[in-house]
């Protein structure tokens, strides 16, 4: 299990929103670099990272600040906003992004992920945001019509990492993972499936390393650790011990 540390990327700043919501959103550190390398020294093995902005305006737009964390962490950095076509795609992972996540254009144009994914192998992933059960795209700001199953089943045998699911309607606000409909997912394909949405505390860390969800990669905590909700040192320790024990 991988506890993926979360920097969203709001104006070249470090932020948190509440549902996905733009206006309601929490300024955590001023320094996204800085941000990054700190999560680095308490000992996390992966990134994840989301240009807010660039979801919204369909193109990257926080480059600066991204750019800036891969100039100071060694550790692999996931990508995921405004990432809408194949130019894009490349360019982020030659500048060392170690993976890259396609949102809304899973839903749009999944020619664009099975051509990604098929070129640049375990280096593209796929972010499923849900709320009530269908995929929202556009930076959240559109619901489909289309169920994250629907959309994950499209990519079964295209050679994608990972899909990072989102329950929306958690996100931010601290009450806990989605793991009931997370490991549903990810029981019905066989794509490793990442539970993101609503990370609040240290039973998230426990109940991810429950036999239930063994077929999940991880999970993305946010808000919990800027909050102190949950202490990275105690997280970290549990999850080597279970990994030690396996």
């Amino acid at each position: 299990m991988i506890l993926f540390p979360a920097i969203d990327l709001k104006n070249g700043q470090c932020v948190r929103l509440e549902q996905g919501d733009m206006a309601r959103a929490t300024v955590f550190n001023l320094d996204p670099a800085a941000q990054a390398k700190t999560f680095e020294t308490q000992g996390f093995e992966y990134l994840h990272v989301v240009d807010l902005d660039g979801a919204f305006a369909g193109k990257p737009v926080n480059a600066q600040a991204v750019e800036a964390m891969l100039k100071v962490v060694t550790f692999p950095v996931q990508l995921g906003g405004g990432i809408r076509d194949l130019a894009t795609i490349e360019a982020w992972l030659s500048k060392g992004i170690r993976r890259v996540i396609i949102g809304t254009a899973a839903v749009r144009d999944p020619a664009l992920v099975k051509e990604a994914a098929k070129k640049f192998p375990g280096r593209v992933a796929v972010g499923l945001d849900a709320r009530d059960g269908k995929v929202a795209v556009e930076g959240w700001a559109e619901t489909s019509t289309v169920t994250a199953l629907d959309i994950a089943q499209r990519f079964e045998d295209a050679g994608v990492a990972a899909i990072i699911f989102t329950d929306i309607a958690r996100d931010g606000l601290l009450k806990g993972l989605n793991l009931d409909a997370t490991i549903a997912l990810a029981d019905a394909i066989s794509i490793p499936v990442i539970a993101s949405g609503g990370f609040a505390s240290i039973a998230d860390v426990k109940a991810m390393l429950e036999p239930r969800a063994k077929r999940l990669e991880g999970a993305i905590s946010g808000r919990a650790l800027y909050d102190g909700r949950v202490d990275p040192a105690e997280a970290l320790t549990l999850i080597r011990n279970a990994r030690a024990a396996a």
